[in-house]
């Protein structure tokens, strides 16, 4: 079962993808969300080229757990792609993934100029790893 995950920004979606098998997440892409949004074709060709059996949305909570100040608004855009795409939608924790995306890419050396615009694809790709070993724990 591949997973497509979905960081969703107001500004930019980073997008990350699971292997075929369901077991490794890698980062692919950051997209403006306008154009995830109205699937666009730039959106269309990594669904094309993945096509990803579910997609699994970031959904932003505090660190007590509960549903941050952005969470209803990406909840409802997920909805929304989800149904565009014709795929059942699964939300994971993104508690901290843009946080530790940082600091993976402060590590490799990458300055906050270069990391613009990377930070969302490797912080997608880090809940889609953690919801994708929940799943394999589940089975």
């Amino acid at each position: 079962m591949r997973a497509l995950a979905l960081d969703i920004g107001e500004v930019r979606i980073g997008i990350a993808v699971s292997d075929a098998t369901g077991t490794v997440a890698s980062p692919v892409k950051v997209l403006p969300a306008q154009e995830v949004l109205l699937g666009a074709r730039s959106f269309r060709y990594i669904l094309e080229d993945y096509e990803p059996d579910v997609l699994v949305c970031g959904r932003p909570k505090t660190m007590t757990g509960e549903d941050g100040p952005q969470a209803q608004r990406v909840m409802d855009q997920a909805q929304q792609i989800a149904k565009a795409c014709g795929l059942p939608l699964e939300f994971a924790d993104e508690r901290l993934s843009s946080s530790e995306a940082k600091r993976i890419l402060r590590e490799k050396g990458l300055s906050e100029k270069d990391m613009r615009g990377k930070v969302d694809m490797v912080a997608a790709s880090l809940f889609l790893q953690s919801w994708l070993d929940a799943q394999s724990a589940k089975h």
